[in-house]
């Protein structure tokens, strides 16, 4: 089947930004000026396409990244535009991680009066990982405190990126009537009464013409050094000469190379200033044929890619599940090369296996319209495939390979779950499994010591809406006990160990003997295994290496999993009477005797936290900071208000939103996110212990 839109006229962005800078309703107006829509909807009456979720409605936040396809006229040549609308709050930053995985390019909002936040930086690291091509949108330029060149300036102070300023506000605060577009220098006036649909060019008023002269020199300025041929131009006569058409080719070359990021500006929720953002879209960030081809490896573990052509081998990535009570698990995929039929089979690389593909859909949010094939470049969801997780790759049979995977941050945050009933139970595993295949951030095991399951998510926000939809969607009662911190255990000295199994198992006789070394490692390097023998059979050290891992789960000062930690096998004589289960066993005792030797100590998660709090409350807040082992890194005065950069322990942030309400007569804000894990060191260690040991 030919495609409707050749490749070359695809964009596949997201849309992230930090929590209430107007992402989804900056999606809700792309939508109806593209023809998606006919009607928007609104974030706070709970109406808007994306956020279709009971959840997401009743709160007013974006939890689940939404996908949904439109079309936008750009030149008299039409464009398919696949857009996925992201969450801004740091609980749910893994559905940012995994769509950005899989999108060309993106568009970066932020608030007009805040510039550069919190997630934003997070959002934003998480793009440079996975060099996806960027579009800023400062938003909210018609309220109050809305100041354009602060948000430009923080953009590339606290990112270290290179912005480029592509228009101008027209007014802000209440004032604000449009754009000035510095590449025609025109006036973009936009009509409240029509939505914005229409809007007006016009003459650049006089009193922001020198401003616009300004932006416009360093627009030229800016671009000539993207592009030899530009820069011999500007040179002549200082860009005079230079077209329209020129300088939009080499700012996407620019824009796709990740040297520039362009920068537009408007406010969503007034209709202003959206068509050109979806004009910048189509200019400036990739189709999938701008970007390079996605590489993998064979079965054989040689590097291989795959050409964004249908006429390639099939490949595609899965990066989402979703449940679905009326449609069945929706498996999200980005082709990347090839075509899927409906009803064709696909090889499952995780699974080492084929399966035969149902139903194509495409997702228009939580809709879905039926296809009969999915090409390269597509982004689609298969209707009742199983046996996939998140980050599995889909190949042709024939040409199997293993395209790069994600990663995910471990969970931060405990809470204990009791059904009511033993129909609850039964109800509750079926639940929690197909929550974990969803979010693969979120864990779930059971404590053998009070029988209770244990949930582990990325916040308390997290674990809350788990919670709900376990009682709304899945229709299971539990009784929920209090987040607890997820604590990790390490070692802060060097220890060397020995253990000897001589004991027959199952009748047998069986002999191991294992010397283990253990030293500190890096922080946040994690775990490595050495071995320093390297004559052991390929058993028994695949065997020692098991053991290790297993005793790496549970630690010795209270149970938690133990990180960054060097193993090293220094020692493993091997002789007739060896066996490899017994050097397993020695292996799991030998660390864990090395590990009570080498100073065991607990580490806590430390948050980092921002709070903008007025001026005379300054004092109360610090001080409860303090009060909280927070650690101040800095202070930044910004009109009223004092912005506190912290770093504080995940265990003394319960109830802080209520503690800080009350101190600051509710004028106070704050948000946080997880930094690192570090040691807890003087009383709070022994305290922290005698709680976790019930006494």
């Amino acid at each position: 089947m030919a495609r409707d839109v050749p490749l070359e006229r695809y964009r596949n962005i997201g849309i992230m930004a930090h929590i209430d800078a107007g992402k989804t309703t900056t999606t809700e107006r792309v939508l109806f000026y593209t023809g998606a829509i006919h009607k928007m909807g609104e974030v706070h009456s709970g109406t808007t396409t994306t956020d279709w979720m009971v959840q997401e409605r009743e709160r007013g936040i974006t939890i689940t990244s939404a996908a949904i396809s439109a079309f936008w006229s750009r030149n008299d040549l039409r464009y398919r535009v696949n857009i996925i609308d992201t969450p801004g709050h740091v609980d749910f930053t893994i559905e940012v991680e995994r769509c950005l995985r899989v999108l060309d390019g993106a568009i970066a909002v932020f608030d007009g009066g805040n510039g550069v936040e919190p997630q934003s930086e997070t959002v934003w690291r998480q793009a440079d990982k996975y060099r996806v091509p960027r579009i800023c949108f400062i938003n909210k330029m018609d309220r109050v405190g809305a100041d354009f060149d602060m948000s430009v300036n923080s953009i590339r102070e606290k990112l270290g990126a290179h912005p480029l300023v592509m228009q101008l506000p027209l007014g802000a605060e209440e004032k604000h009537q449009g754009v000035i577009d510095l590449l025609r220098m025109k006036a973009l006036v936009f009509k409240d009464a029509e939505q914005g649909s229409k809007y007006e060019v016009v003459e650049i008023p006089p009193e922001h013409r020198e401003k616009a002269d300004e932006a416009r020199a360093r627009l030229l300025e800016q671009a000539a050094e993207l592009d030899d041929a530009l820069m011999n131009k500007y040179l002549e006569n200082e860009g005079r000469d230079i077209t329209e058409a020129e300088l939009r080719r080499a700012i996407r070359a620019g824009c796709c190379a990740l040297k520039v990021f362009p920068v537009f500006c408007g406010s969503a929720y007034r209709h202003k200033g959206v068509q050109p953002l979806l004009d910048a879209v189509i200019d400036y960030l990739p189709s999938p044929l701008d970007v390079p081809p996605v590489k993998g490896k064979d079965l054989k573990g040689n590097d291989v890619e795959r050409p964004t052509r249908d006429d390639a081998p099939f490949s595609a990535l899965a990066f989402k599940i979703m449940n679905d009570q009326f449609v069945d698990t929706l498996t999200f995929i980005r082709v990347y090369s090839g075509r899927l039929e409906a009803g064709s089979t696909v090889y499952n690389v995780f699974k080492g296996r084929r399966q035969r593909v149902g139903r194509l859909v495409q997702m228009r949010a939580q809709k879905t319209d039926e296809l009969t094939e999915c090409l390269a470049g597509d982004i689609c969801a298969l209707v009742g495939f199983k046996d996939v997780v998140t980050g599995t790759t889909l190949s042709d049979a024939d040409a199997p390979v293993v395209l790069e995977s994600m990663e995910f941050p471990e969970p931060v945050i405990d809470l204990a779950l009791e059904p009511k009933s033993q129909a609850d139970l039964e109800k509750l595993q079926g639940a929690l499994q197909k929550l974990a295949v969803e979010d693969p951030s979120f864990r779930v095991k059971l404590d053998p010591e009070t029988g209770q399951t244990i949930i582990s998510g990325m916040g308390e926000l997290a674990l809350d809406i788990k919670v709900d939809r376990l009682l709304r969607e899945f229709k299971v009662e539990a009784r929920v006990g209090k987040p607890q911190v997820s604590y990790r255990e390490t070692v802060t000295r060097e220890a060397t160990q020995s253990h000897t199994h001589d004991q027959p198992i199952a009748g047998k006789a069986a002999f191991g003997q294992v010397t283990l070394k253990v030293t500190p490692n890096a922080q946040g390097k994690g775990n490595e295994f050495i071995d320093r023998v390297k004559t052991l059979p390929k058993e028994a050290l695949e065997l020692i290496d098991k053991g290790v891992h297993e005793a790496l789960t549970s630690g010795v000062i209270a149970g938690y999993p133990i990180v960054d930690v060097k193993i090293e096998l220094v020692a493993a004589p091997w002789s007739d009477q060896s066996t490899a289960i017994a050097y397993k066993i020695a292996a799991t005792m030998a660390f864990k005797e090395a590990v009570k030797n080498a100073a065991p100590a607990l580490l806590e998660p430390v948050m980092k936290t921002e709070v903008v709090t007025p001026e005379e409350f300054m004092g109360d807040v610090i001080g409860d900071l303090n009060a909280r082992r927070g650690k101040i890194n800095a202070m930044t005065p910004k009109e009223k208000v004092q912005i506190i950069d912290c770093e504080v322990p995940l265990s003394a942030m319960f109830g802080y939103a209520t503690d800080l309400r009350s101190k600051t007569q509710g004028r106070a804000a704050y948000t946080m996110q997880f930094g690192h894990y570090a040691q807890i060191t003087g009383p709070a260690a022994e305290e922290t212990l005698k709680r976790l040991r019930g006494y």
